[in-house]
């Protein structure tokens, strides 16, 4: 499958910020079958503190949302049981596990009130999404190297566009 570019944000994110040494995106369980459609949408990995972080992204900008509200949380909820069993079964050797959900725009309410509610998920949704953007730009008027992720890229030559 296709890298999404809010994939690519969420990987930017992982390497730069978090320091993870290895980002992979559309991660699939081995051996096929119906588990191998579990895909996860970002895996990033700091081999030298042991944290493994696994993402789900979804880049709806105007408004997240899967056909109701209802259906929407219990969209992000399956999700998540997918990341936590992943973890179990292939991640053992990262103790620390962080589960995160990233969406640019979800609408304060229903959906926020009850993602909010998902013990042991976090929420990088909107101000905090902004944020996240915004440790990326900053990173990216410093560093000049090219660091792998066309997003981050993309960020670098804007922070350094002569005008």
């Amino acid at each position: 499958m296709k890298t999404e570019v809010g994939e690519y944000i969420v990987g930017a994110y992982l390497k730069i910020i978090k320091g993870c040494d290895f980002v992979d995106y559309n991660v699939r369980p081995p051996g096929g079958g119906l588990e191998g459609l579990n895909e996860l949408d970002v895996v990033g990995l700091d081999f030298k503190n042991r944290i493994a972080y696994l993402c789900e992204v979804t880049t709806h900008i105007r408004g997240l949302l899967y056909k109701d509200n209802k259906t929407t949380v219990e969209r992000i909820k399956t999700k998540y049981d997918k990341q936590k069993k992943y973890a179990d079964k292939y991640l053992s050797d990262f103790p620390n596990r962080y589960f995160m959900f990233w969406s640019p725009v979800v609408p304060k309410g229903y959906i926020t009130s009850e993602l909010e509610k998902i013990d042991g998920l976090e929420l990088v949704i909107n101000e905090k999404y902004a944020r996240c953007i915004d440790e990326l730009r900053e990173k990216a008027k410093e560093l000049t190297n090219d660091v792998g992720n066309p997003f981050f890229r993309m960020l670098q030559i804007l922070e350094h566009l002569r005008k």
